[in-house]
């Protein structure tokens, strides 16, 4: 069974930083995952926010975080990343870390096969 976890969130301030973790448990490598980190604020949808290849030679953002968050892995430490810098109050929801066990870079949640349980995140203006 296929598990990632995240870990991170929390209450901040507007401007502040925050560094959100997705592992795995068990014998899952994210290594050979593409990761997808994606967000859902109360009373909206789901949305994209970031995605990192398996490799970690490329990344893509959704327009709202670009420049502000930067996605990374560490795949000798089994973990990705998502750097949240300059935080608004908009950036206000519940983070989910997602994997798609394929190479090819996606922004649709509904082409991620496995999910963690999210970790809230709320900024406060």
């Amino acid at each position: 069974q296929v598990q990632p976890v995240e870990s991170g969130g929390g209450l901040v301030q507007a401007g502040d930083s925050l560094r959100l973790s997705c592992s795995a448990s068990g014998r899952t490598y994210l290594s050979t995952y593409t990761m997808g980190w994606f967000r859902q604020a109360p009373g909206k949808e789901r949305e994209f926010v970031a995605t990192i290849s398996w490799s970690g030679s490329s990344a893509y953002y959704a327009d709202s975080v670009k420049g502000r968050f930067t996605i990374s892995r560490d795949n000798a430490k089994n973990t990705v990343y998502l750097q949240m810098n300059s935080l608004k109050s908009e950036d206000t929801a519940v983070y989910y870390c997602a994997l798609y066990d394929g190479r090819a870079i996606l922004y649709s949640d509904s082409n991620y096969d496995y999910w963690g349980q999210g970790t809230q995140v709320t900024v406060s203006s």
